[in-house]
């Protein structure tokens, strides 16, 4: 019996140790499931963000009636779009529910007066406007 004692005296702190690990483990696993951690959230991924509320970015060109010239813009999708026009003033309202858009106009017309404006759900985001030989303007908003 006196060296189950010895033993017992050698080894009873490694065993107490993997005790306290064990019963923390079980412990740390019974929180995660009461507070909810083991669930996946997604991970923050940007794929999971819609949005149902639509947003309206309305691009406008204006100046003294019978201008003529061309508009370059950047549409919902990020892409490149051209237009001509005959007299002013011009508008194009895009509608999208993506959370930020990027907004972006350019006019050049054969006045020397030319004006652009870009609103967001009707807030005036961006407005220019230029005086000179055939006039250029040009607006832009970074995150509609």
């Amino acid at each position: 019996m006196n060296a189950v004692v010895r033993a017992l005296a050698r080894i009873w702190v490694p065993l107490v140790i993997v005790l306290v690990v064990g019963v923390g483990g079980v412990i740390i696993n019974r929180f995660h499931g009461v507070f909810g951690s083991g669930q996946d959230t997604g991970g923050g991924r940007a794929e999971n963000i819609v949005s149902t509320v639509p947003k309206y970015v309305t691009y406008e060109v204006y100046g003294p009636a019978g201008t003529a010239g061309m508009i370059s813009y950047v549409d919902e999708h990020a892409q490149s779009q051209e237009a001509r026009f005959s007299t002013l003033p011009w508008t194009v309202t895009l509608t999208t529910t993506l959370p930020s858009v990027f907004a972006n106009i350019i006019a050049q017309g054969d006045s020397p007066e030319l004006g652009c404006r870009i609103t967001v759900n009707g807030d005036v985001r961006d407005q220019q406007s230029v005086n000179g030989t055939d006039a250029t303007a040009f607006c832009l908003v970074k995150a509609a």
